[in-house]
């Protein structure tokens, strides 16, 4: 499949992208830097700016068979990135006729009404510019979507255990959420879904198997 990887410089996009193109994928990764890219066979890096329109933007997916948002700003310019410049990548999925598109998110970030965790508390202006987005997504576009809402990222080893039934708000190793990204791809069932996850105790591969 030809992919597509918005924000392809980011931790998750990172381990992702090693993952898809061991599959044989071909991957084209967006970044702000594009340079800034390792040189990889499979891997084209493609100027990404979520500052431009949905006509350019669309432009850069036209011919793509899957897109992952993976984007963020780290807090620096959550309007434009986080929160707007997912809805125009939606936008331009559709005006490109890119069907398939996952999103990672945030742990219960459709839920305002768990956001007053202690480890939430200086996270909330994030929370809900992907409140908005991941709305948009589910209400506002005819997108084949699945939308993946880990907890906090963890630069720690990976575990290959998840829960996909999350009660309380807990954290994930970087690598298990590129793992799961990646199984989502092929799996149908996800598609319409909203996924919250947390390490925990089932393989990857059974709690995809369960969606």
């Amino acid at each position: 499949m030809k992919i597509f990887i918005a924000g392809a410089s980011g931790r998750v996009a990172q381990e992702l992208i090693s993952i898809l193109l061991e599959r044989g994928h071909d991957i084209y990764a967006g970044a702000r830097s594009p340079e800034k890219l390792p040189s990889l066979l499979g891997l084209t890096a493609v100027k990404l700016d979520l500052k431009n329109g949905v006509s350019d933007l669309s432009q850069l997916l036209l011919g793509m068979d899957a897109l992952y948002f993976t984007a963020g700003s780290r807090g620096r310019d959550l309007l434009q990135t986080d929160a707007f410049g997912a809805v125009k990548l939606m936008q331009a999925a559709q005006k490109a006729g890119v069907q398939r598109f996952i999103m990672l998110s945030s742990l219960f970030a459709l839920e305002p009404e768990k956001w007053q965790n202690q480890a939430l508390a200086n996270l909330q202006d994030y929370y809900i510019a992907k409140f908005f987005a991941d709305n948009y997504l589910l209400h506002q576009t005819d997108l084949d979507y699945t939308i993946l809402q880990p907890g906090t990222l963890l630069e720690k080893p990976a575990t290959g255990k998840v829960d996909f039934q999350p009660e309380k708000f807990a954290g994930n190793a970087i690598a298990d959420v590129a793992q799961v990204l990646a199984g989502l791809l092929d799996k149908k069932a996800s598609i319409g879904q909203v996924i919250k996850m947390i390490e925990g105790e089932l393989a990857i591969d059974q709690a995809l198997d369960t969606l």
